[in-house]
Protein backbone atom coordinates (compact mmCIF):
# COMPACT_ATOMS: atom_id res chain seq x y z
CA UNK A 1 0.00 0.00 0.00
CA UNK A 2 1.19 3.44 -0.61
CA UNK A 3 3.19 5.03 2.09
CA UNK A 4 1.94 2.25 4.08
CA UNK A 5 2.89 2.43 7.83
CA UNK A 6 2.59 0.66 11.31
CA UNK A 7 0.04 2.11 13.47
CA UNK A 8 1.60 4.42 16.02
CA UNK A 9 0.92 6.84 18.43
CA UNK A 10 0.05 10.30 17.72
CA UNK A 11 3.22 12.83 18.70
CA UNK A 12 2.19 15.45 21.37
CA UNK A 13 0.69 18.21 19.21
CA UNK A 14 -2.38 20.00 20.63
CA UNK A 15 -4.60 19.93 17.70
CA UNK A 16 -4.35 17.16 14.82
CA UNK A 17 -6.19 17.46 11.30
CA UNK A 18 -6.95 15.02 8.78
CA UNK A 19 -7.60 15.06 4.91
CA UNK A 20 -8.49 12.88 2.53
CA UNK A 21 -6.68 12.98 -1.44
CA UNK A 22 -9.10 11.32 -3.80
CA UNK A 23 -8.91 9.57 -6.50
CA UNK A 24 -10.43 7.98 -9.14
CA UNK A 25 -9.98 6.75 -12.22
CA UNK A 26 -11.97 7.74 -16.21
CA UNK A 27 -11.57 6.76 -19.75
CA UNK A 28 -9.84 10.13 -19.66
CA UNK A 29 -7.08 9.08 -17.22
CA UNK A 30 -6.41 9.75 -13.56
CA UNK A 31 -8.32 12.46 -11.73
CA UNK A 32 -8.31 14.40 -8.17
CA UNK A 33 -10.61 16.15 -6.14
CA UNK A 34 -10.18 19.29 -5.28
CA UNK A 35 -12.30 21.63 -2.83
CA UNK A 36 -12.30 25.62 -2.68
CA UNK A 37 -12.69 26.62 0.82
CA UNK A 38 -15.73 28.34 1.67
CA UNK A 39 -14.97 32.08 2.22
CA UNK A 40 -14.66 32.29 6.37
CA UNK A 41 -13.02 35.31 8.02
CA UNK A 42 -12.08 33.36 10.95
CA UNK A 43 -10.50 30.59 8.54
CA UNK A 44 -6.58 31.41 7.67
CA UNK A 45 -7.45 29.32 4.56
CA UNK A 46 -10.49 30.77 3.74
CA UNK A 47 -10.89 30.73 -0.01
CA UNK A 48 -8.19 27.85 -0.58
CA UNK A 49 -8.22 24.99 -2.99
CA UNK A 50 -7.66 22.08 -0.75
CA UNK A 51 -8.87 18.25 0.03
CA UNK A 52 -11.46 17.48 2.15
CA UNK A 53 -10.43 17.29 6.06
CA UNK A 54 -10.66 19.20 8.83
CA UNK A 55 -9.78 18.42 12.80
CA UNK A 56 -9.80 15.43 14.81
CA UNK A 57 -13.06 15.37 16.62
CA UNK A 58 -13.28 13.77 20.61
CA UNK A 59 -15.62 10.87 18.63
CA UNK A 60 -13.15 10.34 16.06
CA UNK A 61 -11.64 6.96 16.81
CA UNK A 62 -8.23 7.90 14.68
CA UNK A 63 -7.33 10.30 11.99
CA UNK A 64 -8.74 8.00 9.43
CA UNK A 65 -12.04 7.98 10.87
CA UNK A 66 -11.53 12.18 10.82
CA UNK A 67 -10.52 12.16 7.38
CA UNK A 68 -13.91 9.69 6.25
CA UNK A 69 -15.88 11.74 8.54
CA UNK A 70 -15.11 15.14 7.13
CA UNK A 71 -14.92 13.78 3.51
CA UNK A 72 -18.74 12.93 3.60
CA UNK A 73 -19.11 16.09 5.76
CA UNK A 74 -18.05 18.60 2.84
CA UNK A 75 -18.92 16.85 -0.27
CA UNK A 76 -21.29 13.97 0.50
CA UNK A 77 -19.12 11.16 -0.51
CA UNK A 78 -19.11 8.15 2.15
CA UNK A 79 -15.49 6.71 1.80
CA UNK A 80 -16.39 3.85 3.62
CA UNK A 81 -18.25 2.12 0.91
CA UNK A 82 -17.28 4.10 -2.31
CA UNK A 83 -13.43 4.07 -1.97
CA UNK A 84 -10.07 1.99 -0.89
CA UNK A 85 -7.56 3.48 1.11
CA UNK A 86 -4.62 3.07 -0.72
CA UNK A 87 -1.69 5.05 1.70
CA UNK A 88 -1.38 7.71 3.50
CA UNK A 89 1.41 10.89 3.21
CA UNK A 90 3.90 12.32 5.31
CA UNK A 91 2.33 14.23 8.29
CA UNK A 92 2.46 17.99 7.74
CA UNK A 93 3.02 21.22 10.12
CA UNK A 94 0.14 23.60 9.40
CA UNK A 95 1.43 26.57 8.61
CA UNK A 96 -1.45 30.42 8.47
CA UNK A 97 -0.21 33.73 6.98
CA UNK A 98 3.35 32.74 7.19
CA UNK A 99 3.34 31.40 10.94
CA UNK A 100 3.63 27.42 12.10
CA UNK A 101 0.18 26.32 13.64
CA UNK A 102 -0.64 24.13 16.56
CA UNK A 103 -2.22 21.80 14.04
CA UNK A 104 -0.34 19.13 12.61
CA UNK A 105 -2.25 17.32 9.27
CA UNK A 106 -2.20 13.75 8.17
CA UNK A 107 -2.99 13.17 4.25
CA UNK A 108 -4.84 10.13 3.56
CA UNK A 109 -4.96 8.92 -0.40
CA UNK A 110 -8.18 7.17 -1.22
CA UNK A 111 -9.15 5.32 -4.75
CA UNK A 112 -12.78 6.30 -5.29
CA UNK A 113 -14.19 2.95 -7.04
CA UNK A 114 -18.02 4.31 -7.44
CA UNK A 115 -19.85 7.28 -8.86
CA UNK A 116 -20.76 9.21 -6.48
CA UNK A 117 -22.68 12.81 -6.94
CA UNK A 118 -21.39 15.32 -4.88
CA UNK A 119 -23.16 17.06 -2.47
CA UNK A 120 -20.80 20.14 -1.35
CA UNK A 121 -21.76 21.74 2.43
CA UNK A 122 -21.95 25.19 1.29
CA UNK A 123 -21.20 26.38 4.66
CA UNK A 124 -17.55 24.88 4.34
CA UNK A 125 -17.05 24.35 1.03
CA UNK A 126 -17.39 26.84 -1.88
CA UNK A 127 -16.82 24.25 -4.67
CA UNK A 128 -15.67 20.44 -5.15
CA UNK A 129 -13.82 19.48 -8.86
CA UNK A 130 -12.58 17.14 -10.29
CA UNK A 131 -9.58 17.36 -12.38
CA UNK A 132 -7.18 15.33 -14.56
CA UNK A 133 -3.87 14.31 -12.68
CA UNK A 134 -1.67 13.71 -14.82
CA UNK A 135 -1.24 17.47 -16.04
CA UNK A 136 -0.12 18.30 -12.34
CA UNK A 137 2.42 15.50 -12.50
CA UNK A 138 4.11 16.27 -15.55
CA UNK A 139 4.55 19.76 -15.08
CA UNK A 140 2.03 21.19 -17.04
CA UNK A 141 0.46 23.09 -15.14
CA UNK A 142 3.05 24.57 -12.98
CA UNK A 143 2.92 28.46 -12.05
CA UNK A 144 3.53 30.37 -8.97
CA UNK A 145 1.69 32.18 -6.37
CA UNK A 146 2.55 36.09 -5.56
CA UNK A 147 2.96 36.66 -1.84
CA UNK A 148 3.52 39.42 0.61
CA UNK A 149 5.06 38.77 3.61
CA UNK A 150 6.46 41.28 6.54
CA UNK A 151 7.51 43.61 3.07
CA UNK A 152 9.25 40.90 1.31
CA UNK A 153 7.82 39.44 -2.25
CA UNK A 154 7.67 35.44 -2.18
CA UNK A 155 6.42 33.30 -5.08
CA UNK A 156 5.36 30.23 -3.97
CA UNK A 157 5.44 27.42 -6.42
CA UNK A 158 2.00 26.19 -7.43
CA UNK A 159 -0.94 24.78 -9.66
CA UNK A 160 -3.13 26.51 -11.77
CA UNK A 161 -6.16 24.41 -12.21
CA UNK A 162 -8.54 26.17 -14.44
CA UNK A 163 -7.55 29.64 -12.71
CA UNK A 164 -7.44 28.41 -9.27
CA UNK A 165 -4.32 28.41 -7.44
CA UNK A 166 -3.17 25.30 -5.37
CA UNK A 167 -0.37 26.05 -3.29
CA UNK A 168 0.96 25.86 0.37
CA UNK A 169 -0.14 23.12 2.13
CA UNK A 170 -1.82 21.34 -0.66
CA UNK A 171 0.72 22.07 -2.98
CA UNK A 172 3.28 20.29 -0.52
CA UNK A 173 0.72 17.34 -0.07
CA UNK A 174 0.78 16.62 -4.10
CA UNK A 175 4.11 16.75 -4.43
CA UNK A 176 4.89 14.21 -2.02
CA UNK A 177 2.35 12.12 -3.99
CA UNK A 178 4.49 12.45 -6.58
CA UNK A 179 7.40 11.45 -5.41
CA UNK A 180 6.18 8.34 -4.14
CA UNK A 181 4.75 8.03 -7.97
CA UNK A 182 8.29 8.51 -9.07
Amino acid sequence: MLGERAPKELPEHDKWAAVAMLLRDTEAGPELLFIRRAEQPSDPWSGHMAFPGGRQQSEDASLLDTAIRETHEEVGLDLAIGANQIGQLDDLQAIARGKPQETVIRPFVFEVHREFPLRVDDREVAEALWTPLLPLYRGEVDTVRPYEWHGTHIDFPAYDVDGRLVWGLTYQMLRSFFRILG
